[in-house]
């Protein structure tokens, strides 16, 4: 995830442009702005959609699974990304665990300020693609005040 300008945690994205580049384009245009490098996306990448009824917007949100060496490439090209500074103040890790306290960690982590539908992407995201076990996640959201 990325720590936003305005002190939000979030997702890479932005808007795409319809009638000269796919979903898949734009979001990787939006990539290497945000994080300075190519992550290739492609349709099949696509995990949801939503319906925003009031703003009439429709977000789409990719998942890709990265090797250890793939995640830190991307992380060394953040810091010299077209955006990094301006609307992106750096990247985060979701740490993955739970500290013996019962609330550090994940749980603590959920507790932070989220750009409209990054929270629930991002806990729909563990789920599906089960980085962590369901009843973790459910402990950790319980724990979470949000």
């Amino acid at each position: 995830m990325q720590m936003r300008f305005d002190g939000r945690l979030g997702f890479p994205g932005g808007f795409v442009m319809p009638a000269s580049e796919t979903l898949e384009e734009g979001l990787c245009r939006e990539l290497a702005e945000e994080l300075g490098s190519a992550v290739g996306v492609a349709e099949e990448d696509h995990h949801s959609s939503h319906a925003h009824e009031t703003q009439k917007l429709v977000t789409h949100f990719y998942t890709k699974r990265l090797s250890l060496e793939e995640l830190r490439a991307v992380e060394r090209g953040a810091l010299s990304a077209k955006d990094h500074g301006l609307e992106v103040m750096g990247l985060v890790r979701v740490p993955l665990f739970t500290l013996r306290d019962g609330v550090g960690g994940l749980p603590a982590f959920l507790s932070n300020n989220f750009i409209a539908d990054a929270r629930g992407q991002l806990v729909d995201a563990l789920r599906s693609l089960e980085l962590v076990r369901e009843d973790w996640l459910a402990s950790a959201l319980q724990k979470s005040p949000h």
